[in-house]
């Protein structure tokens, strides 16, 4: 089966499963779990950041930053199409009381500065506190451009707010920006944002695990929620083992899995009925022209044994547990199935 559905679905590799066996355990409830304290270091260091705290998931990773930034009341700007605002369950306002200001994403999955300015309230009773600025990198598959960033992060402090990134793919997106130097081009990244949220599990191929990073004092704050919401787990060094291997081996050859994409790309370009969009790194999005010719679409890849997503639009991912090979038998179901 190719499983092209998202880049979570990867199995641990050989060498990941022996650093996670041969990993030093502690309890890090306690903060004496070795590799969970070495993993948050080396991270927190790579990205210039004080302190880092290791999360079971991005989703709780996010939650906990927009938790330890806001207050009860407080609101935050953020993308129509961003996980903090429609992927994850609405954790923020349930259970934070933060309300949420979805601005509409432009095609480059941008917010325009000039809609940011104009949706932070006036300090009025009338209205909720504009306390954050929330942004998504990679997003959609989309790689947010340095200067931009650089613009966003310029007007939310000249204006109060507070700054957190959803890196999930942040590394994607470094890889995006060089390729030879992905690391320092995460640094970059992060250079504009006062917390960011990296995932492990989303292609650098971990099996659990996200980190977030920030000062000493926001990352004290987010340990407490990361406790309320019931994160704090025991031996984790486990996972984190996993996650530091995958910092150290797995990042660099995100590049591999964004040259799969565009060879999905390419070989799905020209099948008629069916619009490509280019992509920037491992996600290839497709807009089936036809609505009961894109119904059958799904049923007939999974006989042919490809998995693909269609929540929103139709989504192939690209992943290390894929190769070119199986990149090729995907493109041949689809075109396959239009042919028919």
């Amino acid at each position: 089966m190719i499983d092209l559905r998202s880049d979570t679905v990867t199995r641990p590799t050989p060498a990941m499963r022996e650093a996670m066996w041969a990993a030093p355990l502690g309890d890090d409830v306690f903060g004496d779990d070795p590799s969970v304290n070495a993993l948050q270091e080396d991270l927190a260091a790579r990205l210039g950041f004080e302190a880092a705290l290791f999360m079971p998931t991005g989703t709780q990773s996010n939650l906990c930053a927009l938790m330890s930034h806001c207050q009860r009341g407080d609101e935050y700007i953020v993308g129509q199409m961003a996980h903090t605002f429609r992927w994850e369950g609405g954790g923020a306002a349930v259970l934070g009381s933060i309300q949420p200001q979805p601005l509409a994403q432009q095609p480059d999955g941008s917010l325009l500065l000039a809609d940011i300015e104009a949706n932070i309230k006036p300090d009025d009773a009338h209205f909720a506190r504009t306390r954050l600025l929330t942004l998504e990198n990679t997003i959609g598959g989309k790689v947010l451009p340095m200067d931009y960033l650089a613009a966003a992060s310029e007007l939310a402090q000249r204006r109060g707010l507070v700054r957190h990134l959803d890196g999930a793919r942040l590394f994607n997106a470094a890889v995006a920006v060089d390729a030879a130097d992905p690391y320092a081009a995460a640094r970059r990244i992060c250079s504009h944002f006062d917390s960011v949220s990296v995932c492990f599990s989303k292609g650098l191929g971990a099996p659990v695990g996200s980190v977030l990073c920030g000062s000493r004092d926001f990352i004290k704050s987010a340990h407490r929620w990361r406790k309320m919401a019931g994160g704090g787990l025991r031996q984790a060094g486990l996972l984190a083992a996993a996650a530091h291997h995958a910092l150290d081996h797995h990042v660099r050859r995100l590049a591999e899995d964004h040259a799969l994409a565009r060879r999905l790309a390419e070989g799905l370009a020209g099948v008629p009925g069916l619009a490509i969009e280019a992509p920037q790194t491992n996600i290839v999005f497709a807009d089936v022209s036809d609505a009961d010719r894109a119904a059958g679409l799904l049923p007939f890849l999974k006989e042919r044994g490809v998995l693909a997503t269609g929540l929103y639009r139709l989504r192939f991912v690209t992943h290390l547990d894929v190769d070119a090979a199986g990149v090729d038998r995907a493109i041949a179901a689809v075109r396959d199935y239009f042919k028919a």
